[in-house]
């Protein structure tokens, strides 16, 4: 899926999904995103919200296309978001950081 076939407000019963590592999250990342570093994945599968779908995301989508296979093989409805975060500052989707100080931007 493409950053921009994803509606603003997400669906009901679905999850954006980061998968970045902490200092990436940090620079800037989407208002409703859950953080959950593809590092650390299989360690805090029970992190995950229960959803009916999670939507994946990355920096670039390489990360969350493997994130979103793993996910779909063990049970889960995962939609990784092609370009990434890239792709979604590209159109214009809202940023937030962890630096209250810096304006935030994708690392």
């Amino acid at each position: 899926m493409q950053p921009e076939e994803l509606p603003a407000q997400l669906p009901a019963g679905s999850v954006l999904l980061d998968v970045r590592e902490a200092n990436e999250w940090q620079a800037g990342h989407a208002p409703e995103a859950v953080h959950l570093p593809m590092s650390e994945l299989v360690q805090r599968l029970d992190e995950i919200p229960e959803a009916d779908q999670v939507f994946v995301i990355c920096r670039s989508g390489g990360r969350s296309a493997k994130v979103a296979a793993y996910l779909n093989a063990n049970g889960w409805d995962a939609i990784n978001v092609e370009r990434g975060m890239n792709g979604w500052s590209a159109i214009g989707r809202p940023l937030v950081s962890d630096d209250a100080d810096g304006e935030p931007y994708v690392l």
